[in-house]
């Protein structure tokens, strides 16, 4: 997970589609130093039909979300991304200080009602409910973090959450 600009783009030929590279100049890292301390290449599918990503070259900062595969960042629709100044004040507060505190959760989309966790780590994700998706509300105020003796519940506050407690007002 990264905050970057896009700096440069190139089509390489790789597979049968081919592939676009994204030079980005990266400005912070949220998650992933252990495997890649820093991302000079973004790679994704060259054609959106194939979940490839449309970014800008140096027009805007990007959150940008994705995996490594064999030494190299790949992101597609699938994944995260977002230009930066689009991000609600929740989302930027989440990133440095909430969402790590859901790394030992799982976010279950929920479709249709009724919705329920199978388990103690599990957030239901109400957004898909009315098709917004990564832009809903939940999405743009809430975090899910692990709470006391391991489950895990959507936060939404500005003070640091108290693990002993489950905020009455998550969704």
């Amino acid at each position: 997970v990264i905050r970057a600009k896009v700096v440069g783009k190139k089509l390489m030929k790789d597979g049968p589609f081919g592939t676009m590279r994204y030079t980005v100049k990266q400005m912070k890292m949220y998650r992933g130093f252990q495997i890649m301390p820093h991302v000079q290449y973004i790679y994704t599918e060259a054609s959106e039909s194939l979940c490839g990503v449309k970014l800008e070259v140096n027009k805007y900062q990007y959150l940008i979300t994705g995996r490594v595969y064999e030494g190299k960042v790949y992101t597609g629709l699938c994944n995260w991304y977002e230009k930066w100044d689009r991000l609600t004040l929740s989302q930027r507060k989440g990133l440095n200080h909430r969402y790590h505190l859901g790394c030992g959760c799982k976010i279950r989309p929920c479709y249709y009602l009724p919705c329920f966790a199978t388990s103690k780590n599990e957030c239901i994700w109400t957004d898909m409910l009315s098709n917004f998706g990564h832009s809903g509300y939940q999405a743009k105020h809430y975090a899910c973090i692990q709470r006391a003796e391991g489950y895990c519940s959507w936060y939404r506050g500005w003070a640091p959450p108290d693990k002993m407690i489950i905020n009455a007002t998550d969704p």
